[in-house]
């Protein structure tokens, strides 16, 4: 038997949350009812009241309710919820979290899932889920299920996607994750299409010698999910190879991963590679959708949905100040590996992306700002060389051994 969490605004949505613990109690798991409403009194008796999540985070609810403030209120929740439901899982009471909510249920019952480890399931039902999820998912494995009616009263079709979810948590926390053979430590690395060669070829050298890699696509998403993986302690090290949603950071793109990327090996400690790949790059959408600012630049439409950006010598210079200055705050062995010759398929020689003297910019000042006692090595190829990416690989691995 399991014990799953079902966390809710008991205020406005207790009989519908009460439908799916019955359910869960039903199918022979425990509950753990959450109250995190901040209105009227809970119509049903939950496990955990409301003043004891906002507890968690040492936050006085009764006066902020009585400021009458919602959206103050929902903030505060939504701030003491994570650490809550993190502390009951660490604890072994929780196995499993589901939430039903409109705009202000999902805020909180998703920010309660984030706090959660990778792995751990989280359901949210929701009437946003049919949209943009990005900001209630973040990086997170959350399942999302449209509600299809607003989460308002039970009926034929509530009552259909309630137990469809609480159903799907069951059998989640029921299913018995397979042990690998071979529990093998987990190497992180990014890519995009620009560097497939290269991490793949690298890849495989690194398995081969008795790692896991795990592929990140270098989308903005991907980066946050890789930085959060290496943030939960799971990842060993890290081939960083493709470092281009600074370029969208900076410049002002669609694939960013935020000012923190590259953040969380430096706080793990964890050895890596880093290599300014894809750096020539800033992603749009559609032509017509890239901002008038940038008329007169070097576009190449990569398809008719993504619209790539030329960096200019400018960008490049401050790119290599951005990474260098990560880079500077790494603990653990790192290297800085440049591919002279082409940092993308398209900077090569001939390519649309050709530019010596933006590249020029951006190793220069990317070895100019760096700590001296961080090796860099220049390599005269591509990126995608089979050369390149054996060094690469062989670079990390070395770093991987004990010191």
């Amino acid at each position: 038997m399991k014990t799953l969490a079902v966390l809710g605004t008991l205020d406005t949505k207790g009989a519908e949350h009460a439908f799916i613990a019955d359910f869960i109690r039903q199918r022979g798991h425990g509950v753990v009812l959450i109250d995190v409403g901040t209105s009227t009194p809970p119509t049903v008796t939950p496990d955990i009241t409301r003043e004891q999540v906002a507890a968690a985070a040492d936050i006085d609810l009764a006066t902020l309710i009585a400021h009458q403030d919602r959206g103050e209120c929902v903030v505060a929740i939504s701030k003491a919820a994570p650490i809550l439901v993190a502390k009951l899982a660490a604890e072994g009471k929780i196995h499993g979290i589901i939430s039903l909510g409109g705009g202000g249920g999902t805020a909180i019952g998703t920010a309660a899932m984030r706090g959660l480890p990778f792995g751990f399931p989280k359901i949210m039902v929701s009437t946003l889920a049919s949209g943009n999820t990005a900001h209630y998912v973040g990086e997170k494995d959350i399942t999302m299920i449209p509600s299809i009616a607003d989460v308002a009263g039970l009926n034929r079709i509530t009552r259909t996607i309630f137990t469809r979810a609480a159903g799907a948590l069951c059998g989640m926390v029921e299913a018995e994750i397979p042990v690998p053979e071979n529990d093998r430590q987990l190497i992180a690395a990014s890519m995009f299409g620009n560097t497939t060669q290269c991490v793949d070829h690298a890849r495989e050298i690194i398995d081969a010698a008795g790692y896991e890699t795990l592929v990140f696509h270098s989308t903005g998403t991907g980066g946050k999910t890789m930085e959060s993986l290496i943030a939960d302690g799971l990842i060993t090290g890290v081939l960083d190879i493709t470092t281009t949603e600074w370029a969208d950071e900076l410049v002002g793109g669609t694939l960013t991963a935020g000012p923190t990327r590259l953040d969380a090996t430096a706080k793990a400690g964890i050895p890596a590679i880093v290599v300014p790949g894809c750096l020539d790059m800033v992603n749009f959408g559609a032509r017509e959708t890239v901002p008038d600012k940038f008329n007169g630049r070097n576009f190449y439409i990569h398809n008719p949905q993504v619209t790539l950006m030329r960096t200019s010598a400018e960008e490049c210079a401050e790119l290599g100040k951005i990474l260098a200055e990560k880079v500077n705050s790494y603990t653990a062995p790192v290297t800085v590996i440049i591919p002279l010759k082409a940092i993308s398929i398209i900077s090569a020689k001939g390519q649309p992306f050709h530019d010596p003297e933006a590249d020029h910019a951006l190793f220069t000042s990317l070895k100019e700002n760096l700590t001296p006692s961080i090796p860099v090595i220049e390599m005269d190829t591509s990126i995608n060389d089979p050369a390149f990416s054996k060094a690469c690989a062989e670079t990390l691995l070395n770093h991987l051994k004990p010191q």
